[in-house]
C-alpha cells in the first residue's frame, strides 16, 4: 500500500510531516519521521514526473509519493490517497487540504471566504472525503481574530472542514448548531466601510435573502464574496434549509450570469436564486483534476525541490504558475510579503516577479528564474527586463553585497541543448534534465548530486 498526495502547490515539508502525523493519528499508524526529503525520482537520468518523500516510515506503508497536478476548476492543494497504483480520475481520496499561509491580520478575507468555495466544489465530486484547512503561517497572526474570520472559520467548521495547524479557542470557534443562531451571528457582525454592500441574511417562511455584492470589472467575478455566499449558502443547507435562498443586490445583469462561471455551477447544485434574474442551468465538469504536463511550474517546483536540497542554498521567494504567492526571506530570516506596486517613482507601475530568487550563499550570488513553457521562450527573455524595480526594492536592500543574474528556466518539448544564453535549465517533456555550460553552478550542483543518489 502506498500514499500517494497530489498537489498544484510546490509540496513543502512541514505541510507533509503535518498531513503524515494526520493519517498516523486517525488510522492509528505508527509513524517515524527522521528528516523528511521531497526528491524526484530518477531513471536513467530522466525524471519519471514523480516525487517520493524520504525520512519517513509509516506503519503498513511501503512508500510516500507525490505528483504535480492542476484542477479543472476549484481545486484544493492536496488531495491525499491511499493505494498501491497512482490514483487515476475515479480514486477516492482520503484527505482534501487547503493550505493557506495568509494570516487574519493580512487580509479580513483571503484567508477564510476566498477559499471556502473549494470545499463546497470538492463536495459534490467526493462528498465523503475528510476536508482539512490546514495554516502554514509564516508570520505572526495577530492575537484577536476577526469577526470575519471567526464566522468564516466557524462556517467551515460546520459543513465538516477540520482546522489544522492553528490554535482555537472551543468557547468561540464551534459549528453552528441552526439557522437562527447563524443568522443571528451574522446580524451581529459590523457592516463594511460605507458605499459598499454588507452581506446580510434574511429569513422569511418560504425563503432566504442574502445579500452580496458579486458584479466587479465588468463580470461576475468578486472573489471574496463568491467565496462568502458560496460557504453561506452551502451552510445553510447543511443545516436543514430546503426552501429557497435568493441572492439580492448582487450588482448582476443577465448578461453576467455565463453557466461556465465557478459561483453559477455552485449556486445551480446548491439551488441558489439570483434576484430578478434567470439562473441558466450549469453543470460541474465531469474532471476535478488532472495530472500537469504542461506548465513551466513543472520545471521551476522541481528545480525549487533540489535546490532546496543543498545546503549552501536557500529559495528566497517563490511564484509558482498556478500556486499561492511565498514571502520574501531575509538574511536574518524574517518572511516579508512583497507589494504589488513599484515604490519612489511618480506613475507607480505593477512590481513584476520572477517564479523564483535564490540564494547561493557561499558564492553571495541571487539568482531570478523565470519559468516559462519551451514554445514562450521570447515571454521569458522579455520577462526578464522588467525585474529592475524588484532588484532593487528588495535584493540590494535585503542582500547587499550579492551580485545578481537572471535566468529562464523552460519545460517541454524534446529539444535536447540549450540554445539560449539566458536559459539556465531546460526539463523536457521527455524529463531529461538540459544543463548548458553558462548554467550557474548551484543549478549544476544541485543535479548533479540528484543524479548520484
Amino acid at each position: 500500500m502506498n500514499l500517494w498526495i497530489l498537489t498544484e502547490e510546490r509540496p513543502k515539508k512541514k505541510v507533509v510531516e503535518v498531513l503524515l502525523k494526520k493519517l498516523g493519528e486517525d488510522r492509528q499508524l505508527r509513524v517515524i519521521i527522521d528528516k523528511i526529503g521531497i526528491m524526484p525520482i530518477v531513471k536513467e537520468e530522466r525524471f519519471s514526473f514523480t516525487y517520493q518523500v524520504t525520512g519517513v516510515s509509516i506503519e503498513s506503508i511501503d512508500n510516500v509519493f507525490l505528483k504535480i497536478v492542476s484542477g479543472d476548476s476549484s481545486f484544493v492543494d492536496f488531495l491525499v490517497f491511499l493505494q498501491e497504483k497512482t490514483p487515476e480520475k475515479d480514486s477516492v481520496p482520503i484527505y482534501a487540504v487547503e493550505e493557506t499561509k495568509t494570516a487574519d491580520i493580512e487580509s479580513r478575507n483571503t484567508g477564510v471566504y476566498q477559499r471556502c468555495s473549494k470545499f463546497v466544489f470538492l463536495d459534490f465530486y467526493y462528498p465523503g472525503c475528510k476536508k482539512i484547512m490546514l495554516y502554514n503561517l509564516q508570520i505572526d497572526s495577530q492575537s484577536e481574530p476577526t469577526q470575519t474570520n471567526i464566522f468564516g472559520t466557524r462556517m467551515l467548521m460546520t459543513i465538516g472542514v477540520e482546522i489544522l495547524g492553528k490554535t482555537l479557542d472551543k468557547d468561540i470557534f464551534k459549528p453552528f448548531k441552526s439557522i437562527d443562531e447563524f443568522i443571528e451571528f451574522k446580524s451581529r457582525m459590523g457592516n463594511p466601510p460605507a458605499g459598499n454592500v454588507p452581506i446580510s441574511i434574511n429569513k422569511f417562511n418560504d425563503h432566504i435573502e442574502v445579500s452580496g455584492r458579486l458584479f466587479k470589472s465588468g463580470s461576475l467575478s468578486h472573489d471574496p464574496n463568491i467565496g462568502a455566499l458560496s460557504i453561506i449558502a452551502k451552510t445553510l443547507r447543511v443545516l436543514g434549509w430546503d426552501k429557497d435562498i435568493i441572492i439580492t443586490k448582487h450588482g448582476l445583469s443577465q448578461e453576467h450570469v455565463n453557466p461556465r462561471n465557478k459561483f453559477v455551477k455552485i449556486a445551480s447544485k446548491l439551488n441558489v436564486k439570483l434576484d430578478k434574474l434567470t439562473m441558466p442551468k450549469s453543470e460541474v465538469s465531469e474532471e476535478y483534476w488532472h495530472y500537469e504536463r504542461n506548465s513551466e511550474k513543472i520545471a521551476t517546483i522541481f528545480l525549487h525541490l533540489i535546490l532546496e536540497d543543498m545546503e549552501e542554498i536557500e529559495v528566497i521567494y517563490e511564484n509558482h504558475a498556478g500556486c499561492e504567492r511565498g514571502y520574501f526571506k531575509t538574511q536574518s530570516g524574517d518572511c516579508i510579503a512583497i507589494h504589488k506596486y513599484i515604490e519612489n517613482e511618480k506613475a507607480k507601475g505593477i512590481l513584476n516577479i520572477p517564479d523564483l530568487i535564490v540564494c547561493d550563499k557561499s558564492r553571495k550570488q541571487i539568482l531570478i528564474l523565470e519559468g516559462k513553457p519551451h514554445d514562450n521562450l521570447t515571454a521569458g527573455l522579455e520577462a526578464l527586463k522588467r525585474y529592475g524595480p524588484l532588484q532593487r526594492e528588495y535584493i540590494e536592500k535585503y542582500y547587499p553585497g550579492y551580485t545578481v543574474s537572471k535566468h529562464v528556466v523552460l519545460f517541454g518539448g524534446y529539444n535536447t541543448r540549450i540554445m539560449q544564453r539566458e536559459v539556465a535549465f531546460l526539463l523536457n517533456s521527455n524529463g531529461d534534465l538540459i544543463l548548458a555550460e553558462h548554467t550557474p553552478d548551484a543549478i549544476k550542483n544541485a543535479v548533479k548530486k540528484l543524479l548520484k543518489k
